[in-house]
């Protein structure tokens, strides 16, 4: 599908107006003014936004910086209180060691007097056994003498 020499003659005389209406008709030297100034504006927006996003960059920066900083506040807490109950664990186990000890000494005290009651209940029955050995024989002896007397008053 060509043109034919018309159709382009009629675009030729036709397109100012079309461009008019589409205000794309402009002379040339008007839109590439518009055009630069809205490069320029662009141009101090894009500025704009770079330092914006600078400055917020900075912030971020800060905010991180202080997140950090808080961040070792808390790790120096944190080891001084574990050495606050590292502490704490030491004077426990003192006490653990000192109760210890003292059971001990008190264990020995009561081996000691067990030891002493095993001696006197063996000293007791050393006695006792005694005591029934002087008992029987005492018992045997008058026995004899009860058996020597009636044998002798009854012939």
């Amino acid at each position: 599908m060509t043109l034919a020499q018309e159709d382009i003659q009629f675009i030729k005389d036709h397109l100012g107006e079309w461009l008019a209406e589409q205000s794309l008709g402009k002379p040339l030297a008007v839109y590439e003014v518009e055009l630069r100034e809205r490069m320029v504006r662009v141009e101090e927006e894009l500025t704009h936004q770079r330092a914006l996003m600078r400055e917020g960059f900075q912030r971020m920066d800060e905010r991180f910086e202080a997140a950090e900083q808080r961040q070792q506040e808390l790790r120096q807490d944190m080891l001084a209180r574990f050495e606050q109950v590292d502490k704490r664990f030491e004077q426990v186990d003192k006490r653990f060691e000192e109760s210890r000890q003292d059971m001990l000494a008190r264990f020995e005290q009561v081996d000691k007097h067990h030891v002493e009651l095993r001696q006197d209940v063996r000293e007791l029955q050393r006695r006792m056994d005694r005591f029934l050995v002087w008992s029987f024989s005492t018992t045997v002896a008058v026995g004899g003498l009860v058996v020597t007397l009636v044998k002798f008053w009854n012939p």
